[in-house]
This record gives structure tokens, C-alpha cells and sequence, in this order.
């Protein structure tokens, strides 16, 4: 088809938002509130550990974000609730000539819980990605999250040498700044691979968690057996994990193995895998 030389092609973009709130009553945690706008659902809710964690995995329909799309996820735990939000695989930027964005708010009252424990995010060479993070937490509220990110295709060899990855995370309790975090790649900068930055590695994750743990515990943590380059520190009611990792799957092991041993210390509850991760 021949066009005029004057006539722009049109690339759609999504407008996705999804807005879930939870309540605590007697002995379970239900859904109080479900609603979106676009391509973003969520799947039944689930109680694989009985009725006082309800589990919900966030879905994106269209499988990977691209130019112009814009994603907005809020989420309200009430008081002495448990929400476990997680996902069915992994969130794929596209190479894209313009930016795309990602919303994430998470209020957590006082008693509650909030486990947010996504699957990687894989930024293709080229892609524009844009994320904001910001959680709020009330009194006693306790907090589980992690997130991992792969630069570029591992699996067909492609390098993150364009585009750019850019992130920022805010974390309050009772508006008092917890942890503020901002990141800004850039595709083919030095720092993917020099010593002081990425060190050649392509994934890299963080996982942080509200409370403290025995010294013993956190060696134990630092003793895990996994070919990543990681390590934990204990900073006054939140303790930090980073890696980094030449694969995805290894990156998302150590995750959950730090997962299993400090769900029961922190939280007080075993550590059940949700069922999505193994399909």
C-alpha cells in the first residue's frame, strides 16, 4: 500500500490501569475492590495457604509493552490483611521510539501484609522503559518485595546497546522516607560492563524486606549455594538483597531461596511457592 509522502503512521498505545484493594474479616483476607481499564486483569483469587493470604496474579494480556503504553497498578491492603501479588511470567519492554511507562502504588495498613513478588522484567536493546514504585506503609505494616530485570534478549545473545532503563522507588512508613532508590541505564553505556557497575552481568535484582534478622540468619542467607554475585545488608528495620547474574533463572532462584528462609523469621509463615512459577 502506498501512502502520501505526508501521512504519519499511527502506532496505537494501551492505557492499562488496575486498582485492587483487600480486607481483613474474622480469619480471611478477601477482595474488597477489583477494577480496571484495560489490558490488565487479575486471575480468581486464590488461597493455596488458607483463607488468611489471599494470592492474586496480575496479568497483561497483550504479553509485552511497548511505545506509548502506559501501565498503572495500585493496591490497598487494609488493616491486618495478607495480599501475596505475583505473575504469571515476565514483563517484556519493547524496542520502541518512544517511552513507555509503569505506575506501581501499594499502601499497606497497620497489621498487614504485603508480599509483591512479580517475575523478571526483560527490557529488549532499544526498548524505553520507564518505572515508578512507590509503597506506603502504616504503623506495623510488613512488607516482602522484590523485583529482577534482564537488559536485553539472553536467550538469542542480544546486548542492551540502545534505549534505556529507568526506575525509581519510594518507600514510607507513617511519611517517613524508608528507602529511596532511583536508577537510569542507558543502552551500550560503559557501566554494563565495568567493575563498579554491572560487571558484565545482565540481570540484577533487589529484594527488600521490612524487619530485622539474627546474625546468624543472615549468614546463613549469604551461604546459599547460587552461581550469583550477591549479598544482604541489615539496615535498621529493613534488610537489603541485591545480585547480579549472567541468567534470569538464577537470579530468580536465589529470590526465592532467600525467600524460604526468611518468610517463617520475618513474617512467621512457611514459604509456599505459588503454583504459577512452576507452569
Amino acid at each position: 500500500m502506498n501512502l502520501p509522502a505526508n501521512t504519519a503512521l499511527f502506532t496505537p498505545s494501551w492505557l492499562a490501569e488496575l486498582e485492587l484493594g483487600y480486607g481483613r474479616f474474622g480469619d480471611s483476607t478477601r477482595p474488597t475492590l477489583r477494577r480496571h481499564v484495560g489490558p490488565l486483569r487479575v486471575q480468581k483469587h486464590l488461597y493455596a495457604e488458607g483463607p488468611e493470604v489471599c494470592q492474586h496474579i496480575i496479568v497483561h494480556p497483550p504479553g509485552g509493552i511497548a511505545g506509548g503504553d502506559q501501565l498503572n497498578i495500585s493496591a490497598s491492603v487494609g488493616p491486618d490483611a495478607w495480599a501475596q501479588l505475583t505473575s504469571p511470567g515476565a514483563a517484556k519492554w519493547y524496542r520502541a521510539a518512544g517511552p513507555a511507562y509503569q505506575s506501581v502504588t501499594l499502601k499497606v495498613g497497620a497489621g498487614a501484609t504485603l508480599e509483591w513478588l512479580p517475575q523478571e522484567t526483560i527490557v529488549f536493546s532499544a526498548a524505553q522503559a520507564e518505572l515508578t514504585t512507590r509503597i506506603e506503609l502504616e504503623g506495623d505494616a510488613r512488607l516482602f518485595y522484590w523485583d529482577m530485570v534482564a537488559l536485553g534478549r539472553l536467550a538469542s545473545g542480544e546486548r542492551f546497546e540502545h534505549g534505556h532503563f529507568q526506575s525509581r522507588l519510594d518507600i514510607r512508613r507513617d511519611g517517613r522516607l524508608l528507602w529511596h532508590e532511583r536508577q537510569r541505564i542507558a543502552g551500550g553505556d560503559g557501566l554494563l560492563d565495568s567493575p563498579i557497575g554491572l560487571d558484565g552481568n545482565p540481570v540484577f535484582a533487589t529484594l527488600l524486606v521490612t524487619g530485622e534478622i539474627s546474625a546468624e540468619l543472615l549468614e546463613r542467607c549469604r551461604s546459599l549455594a547460587n552461581p550469583v554475585r550477591g549479598d544482604l545488608t541489615q539496615l535498621p528495620g529493613l534488610l537489603v538483597a541485591r545480585c547480579l547474574a549472567g541468567e534470569a533463572l538464577q537470579a530468580r532462584a536465589w529470590l526465592i531461596d532467600l525467600w524460604r528462609l526468611l518468610r517463617p523469621a520475618l513474617l512467621g509463615r512457611e514459604a509456599l511457592a505459588p503454583r504459577i512459577w512452576s507452569t
